[in-house]
């Protein structure tokens, strides 16, 4: 059986059974109109974003556009949340492999954000068989086995909400070309979830949810908005059907939360403190000012003053427009085997918790299943109704200034956070090769938004000639030969697994070249994109990477 695809759309992905039915005649089609109408602006969108970088560079400030005044000014709000997004005191994230999606809406967490982004490696494979697995769960058709345990999994009828992040607008879907073009990764994602989804979701008292990432101003919110009024009106949907949670993980998006809301005022639920990918964004867009290098990855945590800050003004902004502000992710994970280690990452998550639901936070992150019940006790002792929107601002907390947000962080650069940001990296890009996007490493759930902070910081810290506390000068001949000694060590770990020690010096290679350069790469996934996609005409083979 060939795939018939409409005038103008090429699938270069290999065909799999069953991937015919998820890359239809009329789900193609439906991807081609949004390619088509869309694409100019979201280019358009990119290419500001270098504008606004370069000016940056050159000296500008980040500060609250003068011309939006009214509207951070005016008294409105967001239209309210449906039924089943009022209480999302705990949500669940995590990939879109079928066993993942199982686990996760099965876990007793209030909502499964199923990760198309940064947790998951867009390899072929993935994203399609992610697809697959969310139509079948959504229909309760999935049943999955586990070769090893034999253990079969069956989604629940009380199964969690599920909401979908579609990659960011920066990344293309190569093996989809529209008249030529790449189309975009976001696109790509949203469309086929919600031309597939959207029927039987409202059968089930639902509707197709979204998180939406990496945006950097309210203009590449509205472009969201006017997809989601596109999409509703080719299928048939009342305006609103569509709900959207924002990510807030870039610096720029912080100074812009009134003007996200009110531009997705019809489709969106609320914001949410995407921590790890905002460390980044905060040393990408401050990349040149020295005074605001920050210390070991270790040490840049929520309670430090330009974090709590970002936490203060989302909680902030969003109860004064009726929207949620969720809070963010611990890194810390449970731990097999090692019952005080186990305890230790357990207190951990529930003091990080505990915070945020006493700073007025509505939900919460959690990576793993276990995790749950940790964080729904905190949420449940501290927040009695289904979520603290209503709840009274203080009066003697200040409003963050752009100062706050912007504050510098005096800190230790040591030589254990130099080594770890180099191993974690290399082990996650190795992962992400090999069609893994959430990695443990050492008891912490890695993901893109970690080692994209590991290797910024690497960069940073050669390219403003700082040295560690031991006295280490972190140089660009000092990085490669420790890179190349650190990728070694790893190699060393797995004996005689030839792809595997290959793909660990590919990215040990790819680690290299984003540190030593001096321009700074938007994102390590983009030369990762081009490895995993040079013959896209040949089978990806997926690969387990042993931690």
């Amino acid at each position: 059986m060939t795939l018939i695809a409409p005038s103008g759309v090429e699938v270069l992905g290999h065909l799999e059974p069953g991937y015919r039915d998820i890359l239809s005649h009329e789900a193609l089609t439906f991807l081609a109109g949004l390619h088509r109408r869309f694409e100019k602006r979201r280019q358009s969108l990119l290419r500001y974003r270098k504008e606004r970088q370069a000016e940056l560079d050159q000296g500008a400030l980040l500060t609250f556009p003068h011309e939006t005044a009214d509207i951070r000014a005016g008294e409105w709000t967001v239209r309210p949340a449906p039924a089943d997004l009022q209480d999302r005191r705990v949500e669940i994230t995590g990939p879109v492999d079928r066993k993942m999606v199982v686990n996760a809406l099965n876990s007793g967490a209030k909502c499964f954000m199923a990760d198309f982004e940064d947790a998951t490696s867009p390899l072929w494979a993935n994203l399609i068989d992610g697809q697959i697995n969310l139509r079948d769960a959504i229909r309760r058709e999935i049943d999955f086995t586990d070769e090893k345990s034999g253990k079969r999994y069956q989604v629940n009828e009380d199964a969690a909400v599920l909401i979908v992040r579609p990659r960011g607008w920066h990344l293309d879907e190569r093996h989809i070309h529209i008249n030529g073009q790449a189309m975009s990764g976001s696109l790509f994602d949203f469309g086929l979830y919600v031309f597939h989804n959207h029927a039987a979701l409202g059968e089930r008292g639902t509707a197709p949810y979204f998180y939406l990432p990496k945006i950097e101003s309210r203009l590449e919110a509205r472009l969201w908005s006017l997809v989601f009024q596109h999409a509703e009106d080719e299928l048939g949907l009342a305006r609103g059907t569509l709900r959207a949670t924002v990510l807030i993980e870039t610096l720029p998006a912080a100074f812009e939360l009134d003007e996200i809301l009110y531009e997705l005022k019809d489709h969106i639920v609320g914001l949410n403190c995407g921590r790890w990918d905002y460390i980044f964004s905060y040393i990408k867009r401050l990349k040149s000012r020295p005074d605001h290098v920050l210390p070991d990855r270790s040490a840049v945590t929520m309670t430090v003053p330009f974090m709590a800050a970002y936490s203060r003004r989302v909680i902030a902004v969003c109860h004064r427009r009726g929207a949620h502000a969720m809070g963010g992710m611990s890194a810390f994970i449970p731990v097999k085997g090692d019952e005080a280690a186990n305890a230790a990452a357990t207190e951990q998550v529930r003091q990080d918790k505990l915070r945020e639901v006493t700073n007025g936070h509505d939900g919460t992150w959690v990576a793993h299943p276990d995790l749950v019940p940790v964080a729904k006790a905190v949420f449940d002792e501290h927040m009695p109704g289904p979520n603290q929107i209503d709840r009274p601002a203080d009066p003697h907390e200040l409003p963050v200034a752009a100062r706050h947000l912007l504050e510098p962080l005096q800190g230790d650069i040591t030589d254990h956070g130099v080594a770890d940001n180099i191993d974690v990296a290399i082990r996650y890009i190795a992962a992400w090769l090999g069609g893994r996007g959430a990695v443990p490493i050492r008891n912490l759930m890695e993901d893109a938004a970690t080692a994209e902070i590991a290797r910024a910081q690497l960069w940073q810290w050669r390219s403003f000639g700082k040295s560690t506390v031991e006295g280490t000068a972190i140089t660009a001949p000092f990085l490669e030969n420790k890179i190349a000694d650190i990728c070694a060590a790893i190699q060393d770990e797995v004996p005689g697994q030839t792809e595997l020690t290959e793909r660990i010096q590919a990215a040990a290679d790819i680690l290299a070249d984003l540190v030593l350069k001096n321009g700074f790469a938007e994102f390590l996934t983009l030369p990762a994109y081009d490895r995993i996609t040079r013959e896209l005409k040949a089978p990806m083979k997926l690969m387990e990477f042993e931690d």
